[in-house]
């Protein structure tokens, strides 16, 4: 694997902290990401990720950690794997995330963990060490065939939900992203309808979703081409609905929103940003009571 230098790990999380559950900063473990979604945001230009399916690890990244994270006056919950997923097949043997979460639990630190694979139940037993801990297992459709097509490297969603259910039993505040939602692929209202209720089976706290998909700049051309080679003509259904909007909003987006906050609400499941902030650190308050108690 190839490494890349870094000068820093640990970067203060830009705008509200409250825009993206509540993280004060953020991490990137890896560079790029092999799980082959073909909607990823992370490929935009933006980001300037280039040859984002090849994976890097940083030098010395987890003695930069240290370092900044004693250094750090004020704690606060470190955002992982919201560019490049860090529970990446290469994390089993390098256990470079595991490296991390045991220096976050050492210096007082919460986490807010994004990943679509069941590795993370591995880390159980730090993550039950910590306090503000928030997991989000992305789901996109409760079809495994369908996620083994849009999500062909990563394990089927049925294994993450397995995940969730694992987590959850082990009292980790964990729950789903529910996001992208694809027009005209994962928008129908069965799967919605599912996605709910499986998270809710599997011990879920919460599910979050935002009723569309971002496309910009080179991840737009990824997603085109992989429309193509998977859903034929799919791709001018999508430049005829959306032209070069960035959010494409699923279809029959008010009615499916609904539907969506019914059976959140039909089975007790948070889902509005601010009430799963609340919620997560709240109830890490409560067990630091419980304890100190």
């Amino acid at each position: 694997m190839r490494t890349i230098k870094a000068k820093s790990i640990l970067q203060k999380a830009g705008g509200n902290s409250d825009f993206w559950f509540g993280i004060d900063y953020n991490i990137n473990l890896y560079k790029g990401c092999p799980h082959g979604c073909i909607y990823c945001d992370s490929r935009s230009e933006c980001y300037g990720i280039d040859h984002f399916d090849e994976v890097r690890i940083k030098e010395n990244e987890i003695a930069i950690l240290n370092k900044e994270l004693q250094s750090k006056k004020k704690k606060g919950v470190v955002g992982i794997g919201a560019m490049s997923d860090t529970y990446n097949p290469f994390e089993k043997e390098l256990e470079i995330t595991r490296q991390a979460l045991k220096l976050l639990q050492f210096y007082h630190f919460g986490v807010s963990i994004d990943t679509k694979s069941d590795l993370v139940v591995r880390d159980i037993d730090i993550l039950k060490q910590m306090k503000n801990v928030i997991v989000k297992l992305t789901v996109t459709t409760a079809d495994d065939e369908l996620s083994k097509k849009i999500e062909p490297h990563v394990c089927v969603s049925s294994k993450r939900f397995k995940a969730m259910k694992a987590l959850s039993d082990e009292g980790i505040f964990t729950g789903i992203l529910f996001t992208p939602i694809l027009p005209f692929i994962t928008d129908q209202e069965d799967n919605i309808k599912a996605v709910v209720r499986l998270s809710h089976e599997h011990g879920a706290k919460f599910i979050y979703s935002m009723f569309g998909v971002t496309l910009r700049t080179n991840q737009r051309n990824y997603y085109y081409q992989q429309l193509d080679r998977l859903f034929p003509m799919l791709k001018e259904k999508y430049q005829e609905s959306f032209g070069n909007r960035y959010m494409c909003e699923i279809q029959n987006y008010p009615h499916l929103k609904q539907v969506f906050i019914n059976e959140c609400q039909k089975y007790g499941l948070l889902y509005k940003m601010e009430d799963i902030i609340a919620a997560y650190k709240l109830e890490n308050e409560h067990i630091q009571l419980t304890f100190d108690l």
